[in-house]
C-alpha cells in the first residue's frame, strides 16, 4: 500500500484546509491501479495525486448522506474521464466506500432503436453519440434504483459493446447489490445544456455544411439535449476535464486510433474495421458543436475543472465559488 500527498502545484491550499485534507496523504495500492489502467506506475501515481483531495474529501462527506452522491464527470474524447473514475473508485473502494461507475455511454440507444430514428427523423442519427440517441429514461431509472436499493437489493448495470455498435442483451449487464456510497457518472457530453437557437444557424464542419444543410439534425440534437436536464439534474457535482482546444481532441483521438491500430497489427488481427483518416474526421465531425459550446460555457459553473495541457496532464485545477462538495 503507498500513500501519496496531494500535488500543491494544482489545489488551492484554502480549499484543502476548507476540506480538512491539507497534510493528509491519500492510501492508493499503486500497482495494482496501474495493471487496472494499464498506464505506467508513474503516470498512475501522478493521477493518484491529483485525485487524492478528491476522495479525501468524499471520504468525509459520504458517512454523512442519506442517499448516494452522484458525481458527474465531463470531458472531450481523450481527456480521461474513465481513468478519472476508475482512480477515484479505486482511492475509495481501499477506505470501504461502495462506488458504482457508469458512462452515458452505456446509455446508447441499442443500433435497431437509432435506425429507427435515422429513418424517421435524420440519417446523422444512426451514428451513436450526440444527444437524441441515449435512452434517457433508462439513466433515470438507475438512478433511482440504486438509490432506493436495500443492502440486499440485485440490480443490473447496462454496458454498450462499441466493438458491435449495440447495447449488451440485459443477461450480460454488470450485476450491482446493494445501494452503493458514490455513483459516478461520466461522459463527454455530461451536464451539458442546450446552445441558444441563434447558434444552430451556420454549419460547423463539413459534415454539417454537407449532410445537414437545413440544420435539422443539429436543431433535432439541441432539442433533445434539453430533455437530458432531467437526468444531469441527478448529479450532486459536477467535475470538468478540460481539454486545451477542440483542435487537441482531435489529434488525441487520432493518436488512440493509431495506437490500436498498432496494438491490433501487433497482434496480427484484422485492422479493417478502424476508421481511415478522413472516416474519423467525419466522425469527430459530430461531436464539434457540442464540444466547442462545452468547453466555451462549462467551465464558468462546474464545481471542479481540472485543466489539461497537450501531454494529458493535469496543470491547474479550479472550484467554483461557494460550491459545497
Amino acid at each position: 500500500m503507498n500513500e501519496l500527498s496531494p500535488d500543491p502545484s494544482l489545489w488551492p491550499t484554502a480549499l484543502l484546509e476548507d476540506w480538512g485534507v491539507f497534510g493528509r496523504e491519500a492510501p492508493v495500492d499503486l500497482p495494482a491501479l496501474a495493471l487496472e489502467l494499464s498506464l505506467p506506475e508513474d503516470i498512475t501515481g501522478h493521477l493518484a495525486s491529483v485525485y487524492g483531495p478528491l476522495t479525501e474529501r468524499l471520504a468525509r462527506r459520504l458517512p454523512t448522506l442519506e442517499q448516494p452522491m452522484v458525481l458527474g464527470i465531463n470531458g472531450a474524447q481523450g481527456t480521461g474521464k474513465s481513468t478519472a473514475a476508475e482512480v477515484i473508485a479505486h482511492m475509495l473502494e481501499l477506505r470501504g466506500f461502495s462506488v458504482c461507475r457508469l458512462s452515458i455511454d452505456d446509455l446508447y440507444l441499442t443500433r435497431e432503436e437509432r435506425a429507427e430514428l435515422a429513418g424517421e427523423v435524420h440519417p446523422l442519427l444512426a451514428t451513436r453519440g450526440v444527444p437524441g440517441t441515449h435512452d434517457v429514461k433508462l439513466g433515470l431509472q438507475l438512478l433511482s434504483d440504486l438509490a432506493e436499493a436495500g443492502s440486499a437489493t440485485q440490480l443490473s448495470i447496462p454496458r454498450f459493446d462499441k466493438a458491435r455498435d449495440d447495447r449488451r442483451p440485459p443477461e450480460q449487464w454488470e450485476p450491482w447489490q446493494g445501494r452503493p456510497h458514490l455513483v459516478v457518472f461520466e461522459g463527454w457530453c455530461v451536464g451539458a445544456r442546450a446552445q441558444p437557437d441563434t447558434a444552430l444557424t451556420e454549419p460547423m464542419n463539413d459534415l454539417e455544411r454537407t449532410e445537414d444543410p437545413d440544420g435539422r439534425w443539429r436543431r433535432y440534437v439541441n432539442e433533445q439535449l434539453k430533455g437530458y436536464e432531467a437526468l444531469f439534474s441527478q448529479m450532486d457535482h459536477l467535475l470538468m476535464l478540460k481539454a486545451p482546444s477542440f483542435e487537441q481532441v482531435y489529434q488525441w483521438r487520432s493518436e488512440q486510433e493509431e495506437a490500436l491500430a498498432r496494438k491490433m497489427k501487433a497482434k496480427g488481427e484484422d485492422t479493417s474495421g478502424l476508421m481511415a483518416s478522413a472516416q474519423l474526421r467525419r466522425f469527430i465531425d459530430h461531436y464539434e458543436r457540442l464540444t466547442r459550446w462545452i468547453l466555451a460555457e462549462m467551465p464558468e459553473r462546474a464545481d471542479l475543472v481540472l485543466s489539461l495541457n497537450p501531454a494529458h496532464r493535469v496543470e491547474r485545477i479550479s472550484v467554483l465559488r461557494g460550491t459545497k462538495l
